[in-house]
């Protein structure tokens, strides 16, 4: 049998390597677009800088969660049963949110980025909320985790 506290370690590690991958890959993708842009109208590199920089999030949430496991959860995990591997599992749905969120804000920052140029920067806002719109599952996932942490009494 695996160590509960193993399992629900692995989890919290997980979601942040997840997060920063995520992230990372993200603002791969938005900063790519982002050369494009300033090699059009280098007067937009706030904005730029701006957007690209909204896909880093997701690693916060992922220390958070890692940093719940390690401070609440693992004190309150018994030695036997299969409280780790629960742990685990809401751990990994809240990885894969924080992964994909990142990934696909990073996109949708890219086309925002894209677009500056030709509204002279007036996109910036309608950019930022629709990034927000998929930023919105990774805090959905983070606050699911705490919640399911606190109804298992795992916190």
């Amino acid at each position: 049998m695996i160590d509960p506290i193993a399992l629900a370690s692995i989890g919290g590690a997980v979601a942040l390597i997840a997060g920063l991958v995520g992230s990372a890959i993200g603002i791969a993708i938005a900063a790519s677009g982002g050369l494009a842009t300033l090699s059009e109208d280098p007067r937009q590199f706030k904005n730029v800088l701006l957007l690209a920089s909204l896909p880093m999030t997701q690693s916060f949430y992922g220390l958070i969660v890692l940093i719940l496991v390690l401070t609440s959860v693992l004190p309150n995990i018994p030695a036997e049963g299969s409280a780790g591997t629960v742990a685990l599992g809401v751990s990994l749905i809240a990885a894969f949110a924080f992964g994909f969120s990142a990934v696909y804000q990073g996109m949708v920052c890219a086309s925002g980025i894209a677009m500056l140029p030709k509204t002279g920067g007036k996109i910036l806002t309608s950019s930022m909320m629709l990034a927000v719109f998929v930023e919105l599952i990774a805090v959905l996932a983070l606050v699911f985790t705490i919640m399911a942490f606190t109804l298992l009494g795992l916190m």
